[in-house]
């Protein structure tokens, strides 16, 4: 089924990729249809605003950046570098920032058999929280990847022990680069004492 097909008159499509007439089709499923689709559609073009107003973010911070080393004769090593952008009277600051991302290799596997031994044998008098560290540091998203907070978490644990220190060594071994995030966050400043607020770009958190 591709959406460039074109649906004739008085009938629609369903999951399966057939016709339906319309007069087939339940007034409760072609309003569930019409409001997924105008939403959807909506969301659509709210991710194509953002993707171009981040693209225009960068571009300007990127200009700026250039300006001010051509006005210092100075020639840039590169184009990374967290950068700050506030209006002269404060009130509104974006940031532009980078991030490494990393991910895991097999090695974290030895890693998690390691801490389990450690717990298994201070079942009677470790801690709990340690167990609920523990199985929250190897939990994984949505995307099935291992969450490298809750990874950093249980490294600056201070545990005297040889066999955690030989599965802190294994999950140091285990984490590799995987390149490089670069974010734009926008904030406003509520009032003249206040902290500034993030302006959020995330659905999760308006």
């Amino acid at each position: 089924m591709t959406a460039q097909q074109q649906i004739p008159e008085g009938y629609m499509r369903n999951a399966l990729g057939h016709l339906v007439p319309e007069d087939q089709v339940r007034e409760q499923d072609k309003l569930r249809d019409q409001v997924a689709r105008e939403l959807a559609q909506e969301a659509e073009d709210l991710h194509a605003r953002l993707k171009a107003f981040k693209a225009k973010a960068l571009g300007d911070i990127a200009d700026l950046v250039t300006i001010a080393a051509e006005r210092y004769d100075v020639q840039l090593g590169g184009k990374k570098g967290n950068v700050t952008a506030t209006t002269y009277d404060g009130e509104y600051q974006v940031t532009r920032s980078y991030a490494e991302r990393v991910s895991f290799t097999e090695e974290v596997e030895a890693a998690k058999t390691l801490i389990n031994d450690c717990i298994m044998r201070w079942s009677e008098g470790a801690n709990p929280h340690i167990r609920a560290l523990v199985d929250r540091a190897f939990r994984t998203d949505s995307q099935g990847q291992i969450r490298t907070s809750a990874i950093l978490e249980l490294l600056r644990l201070e545990i005297d022990d040889e066999e955690w220190q030989r599965a802190m060594t294994a999950l140091k071994d285990s984490m590799q680069s995987a390149g490089t995030a670069v974010y734009i966050r926008v904030y406003k400043r509520v009032d003249r004492a206040g902290q500034l607020k993030p302006i959020s770009l995330n659905l999760a958190e308006v």
